[in-house]
């Protein structure tokens, strides 16, 4: 099968498409014909040699795919051959054949694309676990999501509106991004080059009461805004740590308002626990996909063989919403 491999560690030019020997699925796993899959910050950490896959996962770039099921694991039971569905991997999203654990598929939607169920699994699933499994977002609360115009930031969005319209949501995105952020619905959007310590407009829009939920994946550079921005009993979900790994924290505060402070990532956790997200995703936020209360936001699509200049885009920050990689007709 074609794939798009790494000749070594670097930047997008160190990938090309080349030949590989198509997986096979093993008793608990399903082979899908992947038509679309999507690029995701991750992507580029792994390429530059900082992020490995977990073990017994392909070193294949990629962590969501849609398109097909071509096989079927001997102890698979509710998929067929011919199923439209979407996956979360643990890698080889970037290739013509991938293997997924059958507890981590969903079906695709008949009113869904290929292209837009590709911008699914990684993305919304994600910001699903950490804002609401996690976080634990309701409709009277408010929350900051970090990051406005990235994939996980608008899935964020689009999920809080559906889930809990009557939330308050505050958004920090460069100046480019601003006005759609603000298209989104976000009830308040913050320049963060011009305003790095945003817990002052935070605390005024909030009137001093802070905020409920933080999603976060700057790390150190914000974790102080953070902490003064949050409310009492308010969470700070961490998902990324772009801007450093240390930072001074004032415990006494966190202590007095009885803040929490929670660490998460999604693809090391064990197969089963992801599977209980997928199910849970599946249940609450896959009908707002659905009947179109959500519509994943494309920036771009390329071809399979222009995967080099999808990942310079993500690079050079030039996206609103996902980077879509066609991998082949439906």
């Amino acid at each position: 099968m074609k794939a798009v491999l790494i000749k070594e560690f670097g930047g997008p030019e160190v990938m090309s498409v080349g030949d590989i020997d198509k997986p096979q699925p093993k008793a608990d796993e399903v082979l899908i014909k992947v038509v679309a899959t999507s690029i995701n910050r991750p992507d580029l950490v792994q390429r530059v040699g900082n992020y490995p896959a977990p073990a017994g996962d392909s070193e294949i770039l990629g962590l969501e795919v849609a398109g097909t099921i071509a096989e079927v694991g001997s102890d698979v039971n509710g998929w067929k051959v011919g199923d439209r569905v979407m996956a979360l991997v643990g890698g080889g999203g970037y290739a013509e054949y991938a293997v997924a654990y059958a507890i981590h598929v969903m079906p695709i939607p008949d009113t869904m694309s290929f292209e837009e169920a590709a911008c699914v699994n990684e993305s919304y699933i994600t910001a699903f676990l950490n804002v609401f499994m996690i976080g634990g977002l309701e409709d009277d609360q408010t929350a900051i999501l970090h990051g406005g115009g990235g994939g996980v930031n608008t899935a964020a969005i689009q999920l809080a509106k559906a889930l809990t319209p009557n939330a308050k949501l505050i958004v920090t995105a460069h100046p480019k991004k601003l006005e759609k952020v603000k298209d989104l619905g976000v009830d308040l959007v913050i320049d963060y080059t011009e305003t790095p310590d945003f817990s002052a407009l935070v605390k005024e829009y909030t009137k001093k009461k802070g905020v409920d939920v933080i999603l976060d994946h700057v790390g150190a550079k914000y974790l102080k805004p953070n902490m003064n921005s949050l409310g009492y009993k308010g969470k700070l979900v961490i998902i990324g740590i772009i801007s450093g790994i240390k930072a001074e924290l004032n415990l006494a505060l966190m202590m007095v308002k009885r803040q929490q402070i929670i660490g998460s990532v999604l693809r090391s956790r064990p197969v089963p626990e992801k599977g209980e997200i997928i199910a849970e995703f599946t249940r609450r936020a896959l009908p707002k996909f659905a009947d179109r209360s959500i519509v994943p936001i494309i920036e771009k699509v390329f071809p399979l063989d222009e995967v080099v200049a999808a990942h310079q885009m993500m690079e050079d920050d030039k996206h609103f919403g996902k980077i879509v990689l066609k991998i082949a007709d439906a």
